[in-house]
């Protein structure tokens, strides 16, 4: 059964808890985080160049929308301000800042009907974090840049957190998708021929969750989470935030979510940095989880 908290007071270790089973949180925005999406609407501001970001699709062609934001993500992501809003908003949750590690925050967008869906603009079909290396105390955090409908967001599939999906993920190798594909996302305009793992049966998308957080709002939810973007059918291009947490005493007591379909090798700890000073993973950590899916 998948549980949906609305804002529970609750410490990070016991939201960390409900996490692994499977639950689901939901936050109201909060100073910090309407921090973030205002310094992501700035640069987004920005990058378009007075039009309006959720419809230039429409006023674009699509390699010059793709070209913008190849240069627009980048820029959020590396940031300084970016992380320095990242560390205020996971202090205001309650995440102790040297035990706590982040990987960089990302923009993401998905245009309206398959004006661009691959690349630099991913819809993403059901898939598990896990498939791609991640460690299974991966903590997913998602924010919405500006106001978001159900025909534009993300769904959850809850009867896979405990059933098996046969998937493409024992062929993937993180450190193989960093060498050959990982930085290329912008050329990938109407196909995307990067290899990823996906579901090799048929997947039931019913039943289904899906969450509609305001802008500012924090959707927090395991990396283990059977999760797909929705056909975005809406008529504006979506814009949201998200980015992952690890506590590295879980990783380290493999206090994590169940695995049940993970195959893949390497690890993704190395990109996690600490709260308190952006230390990164300790390498001892890192090896210790490699090749274990």
């Amino acid at each position: 059964m998948t549980v949906i908290f609305s804002g529970p007071l609750l410490t990070d270790e016991e939201r960390r808890t409900r996490l692994y089973g499977g639950q689901i949180f939901l936050y109201p925005a909060r100073p910090e985080s309407l921090a973030l999406i205002e310094f992501a609407r700035e640069l987004i501001g920005a990058a378009f160049r007075g039009l309006d970001p959720e419809t230039a699709q429409y006023e674009l062609p699509v390699e010059k929308f793709a070209a913008i934001l190849a240069e627009l993500k980048p820029k959020f992501i590396h940031h300084p301000r970016s992380k320095e809003l990242l560390r205020a908003l996971l202090l205001s949750f309650g995440c102790d800042a040297d035990r706590t590690y982040f990987d960089v925050p990302r923009m993401r967008s998905s245009t309206s009907d398959d004006y661009l869906t691959t690349g630099i603009a991913y819809a993403f079909h059901p898939h598990r974090d896990t498939w791609y290396s991640a460690p299974l105390s991966q903590v997913n955090w998602w924010i919405p840049i500006y106001e978001v409908v159900p025909e534009n967001v993300m769904t959850f599939h809850p009867r896979y957190w405990s059933a098996p999906v046969k998937n493409g993920s024992a062929g993937y190798d993180y450190y193989e998708w960093n060498r050959t594909s990982r930085f290329n996302a912008a050329q990938h305009i109407g196909t995307d021929t990067r290899e990823q793992p996906k579901p090799e049966e048929p997947v039931e998308l019913d039943p289904r969750v899906t969450v509609v957080p305001e802008p500012g709002g924090v959707m927090i939810f395991s990396g283990n989470q059977l999760h797909s973007s929705v056909p975005n059918t809406s008529g504006k291009t979506r814009f949201s935030i998200d980015f992952r947490t690890v506590n590295v005493d879980d990783v380290i007591a493999r206090r994590e979510a169940p695995n049940v379909d993970s195959a893949c090798t390497g690890t993704t700890l190395r990109d996690f940095l600490r709260v308190s000073d952006q230390e990164r993973m300790p390498e001892d950590v890192a090896l210790a989880y490699e090749g274990k899916g």
